[in-house]
């Protein structure tokens, strides 16, 4: 099974669980070859109804202790922006999509987004432009993050929050 994992993390993100879980988007899942979708929607409101048909599953839970063994059977990762998250899946070497919450005030997540697209490392977008970036993007294009630098990670970061010139 080709798997797609979209995770939240311990907060909500109504709207990326809405446009991923949409029927349009739904359908340029299964175009691209994806027969399974995991939702981890974390404290959210919205709750897509899990579903299997013979050619796609959708599965749906809240949280779990690890988020590990998504992350190993995932294909694809679409994630909210924190920093937590976007470091986990891009050590697991997984194709990483991070999904700005344009309702987030002093938003360091985009700068964080930005700062790892423009290395390589992953894609961006809102929840309005997923969609089309699913289709378009070439995921070999991806450049795989450098293991195990947890403290080169920590310095970008104080970069990026501006704790660090």
């Amino acid at each position: 099974m080709k798997c797609v994992f979209v995770t939240v993390g311990t907060t909500s993100f109504d709207d990326l669980i809405a446009c991923v879980s949409a029927h349009d988007t739904l359908q340029i899942i299964k175009s691209l070859g994806y027969d399974r979708l995991v939702l981890q929607i974390g404290r959210g409101k919205v709750v897509p109804e899990p579903f299997r048909t013979e050619s796609f599953a959708l599965d749906v839970y809240r949280y779990k202790d690890s988020l590990k063994e998504d992350l190993e059977k995932a294909d694809l990762v679409i994630s909210h922006a924190g920093a937590g998250s976007c470091l986990e899946t891009l050590e697991n070497r997984k194709p990483l999509v991070v999904v700005i919450n344009e309702k987030l005030m002093n938003n360091h997540q985009l700068e964080l987004a930005k700062q790892l697209h423009k290395d390589g490392h992953l894609f961006y977008c809102t929840c309005s432009t997923l969609p089309g970036l699913l289709q378009s993007m070439d995921l070999s294009t991806l450049k795989c993050f450098p293991p195990g630098q947890p403290e080169k990670f920590s310095a970008f970061l104080d970069k990026v929050v501006g704790l660090q010139k």
